[in-house]
């Protein structure tokens, strides 16, 4: 009895001790949780606060570096101490693993046997499992430690057809499915059993098949009551909304779509669905209600192409504005009122950097990322464009498109065979 009273007493004494470490690791900053694409929510918002408020010349410090990550313009997906990405390096494409701290590489999975292309999509982690589309329509799903589980086929197993610029999108994760877009007449989106690859059910979009996969990615929506799925298609088939439960088409609204490239993630709220698309088509707010036994899609308002636009770089919402880059190729800073479709402030001064910009919110700030490397800070707010300071990101030789992403308090920045991770909060 005596012995198992001091085996208890050390138990508990280990317990207090792995408390007390795990509330000294907390106490260092806010956790990094940024999963997949655009955030736990899919909109590009951080939950952090406490960032700083404005940068010096040289923009905040640089926590750390690392590189050998290959070429592609995929951002960053975190979670649990470990960071997710994709590269393409010299005989494929992978999937690769590192160390949240430092950056060093933890493991890689070969996912495209292509050696061509340039992975865009980034990563989703859900749990122990991670999941990655490569350019050519490679999907799998790998352990956390770095195993393959399974994987699919967009081409052979869905009939799908690689795109102009190749399978961009980043998979979903809607409890037991895993929601993706091979784009062909009769799998235009799927549901996948997340731990298996087991076809829960595919759905069959009008002019959604070719090249309908598009390079958007799908958002949930629970508008007007249904759980449903949206996406933006290329094609010129615009926005859709399929039914969570079954894949059914539940409306189709094409005024959005175009020809050439539909890119940005649609922005869902409520009863509401804001889209827009480049080339010169515009944006639109949608409003989902009951319509019988499904969902009718009515216009609220259009914006024309040089009213606002969104070509690539995405949009933020936060509150009842919307704040982005306008311009096909462009990184317009604008603030646009949601509901009303009213320009607030913005869309015709360029801004510090050239080319688009990919946007994240944190704090009350904007952070852009300019095509040319160019990053600032940007407050979003309704009282006019105000600019907090700028930076130049290292070792810029191509399109620096890659989203950026703010997360425990450190602004990462993949820049192809790099990954930059800077020091938001003031130590």
């Amino acid at each position: 009895m005596e012995i198992r009273r001091v085996l208890m007493h050390l138990a508990a004494g280990f317990s207090v001790c792995a408390a007390t470490v795990r509330l000294a690791a907390d106490a260092k900053g806010p956790k990094a949780d940024w999963p997949q694409w655009r955030g736990p929510k899919r909109d590009a918002v951080s939950a952090d606060k406490g960032l700083l408020k404005t940068w010096g010349e040289q923009g905040p410090p640089l926590a750390w570096k690392t590189s050998g990550l290959g070429a592609g313009w995929a951002s960053v997906a975190l979670a649990d101490g470990r960071i997710f990405t994709m590269g393409r390096r010299e005989n494929g494409e992978y999937l690769i693993c590192l160390s949240g701290n430092d950056g060093k590489e933890q493991w890689a999975l070969k996912v495209g046997l292509e050696a061509a292309d340039e992975p865009s999509s980034t990563p989703t982690v859900d749990g122990d499992h991670v999941y990655a589309l490569g350019t050519h329509g490679d999907l799998v799903c790998a352990s956390v430690a770095g195993k393959e589980l399974w994987r699919k086929s967009f081409i052979k197993d869905f009939g799908g057809s690689i795109p102009t610029w190749k399978y961009c999108e980043s998979p979903l994760v809607d409890g037991e499915k895993l929601i993706c877009t091979p784009g062909s007449p009769d799998a235009t989106l799927v549901a996948l059993n997340k731990q298996t690859g087991a076809v829960f059910w595919k759905a069959a979009v009008p002019n959604g098949g070719g090249s309908g996969s598009g390079y958007s990615s799908v958002v949930i929506s629970e508008g007007a009551g249904v759980r449903q799925y949206v996406q933006l298609l290329g094609a010129g088939t615009g926005c859709i909304g399929v039914a969570a439960a079954d894949g059914k088409l539940l409306w189709k609204y094409e005024r959005i779509g175009n020809g050439t490239a539909s890119i940005p993630t649609p922005i869902v709220d409520g009863d509401y669905v804001f889209c827009s698309s480049g080339y010169g088509t515009g944006a639109a707010l949608l409003q989902l209600k009951a319509d019988g036994g499904g969902v009718k899609a009515s216009e609220v308002y259009f914006l024309k192409g040089n009213e606002f636009l969104n070509h690539h770089g995405g949009m933020i919402h936060v509150g009842p504005y919307i704040y982005s880059g306008h311009g096909d190729n462009q990184g317009f800073p604008i603030c646009i009122e949601m509901k009303t479709g009213k320009i607030v402030w913005g869309g015709k001064e360029r801004g510090p950097g050239a080319g688009s910009a990919a946007v994240v919110y944190a704090d009350g700030k904007l952070y852009f990322r300019y095509q040319d490397g160019v990053m600032a800070l940007i407050d979003a707010g309704t009282d006019g464009y105000h600019l907090n300071g700028t930076f130049k990101i290292p070792e810029v030789h191509r399109q620096s498109w890659s989203h950026p992403v703010v997360a425990g308090g450190k602004l990462y920045l993949r820049e192809q065979n790099n990954l930059f991770v800077y020091q938001l909060t003031a130590k």
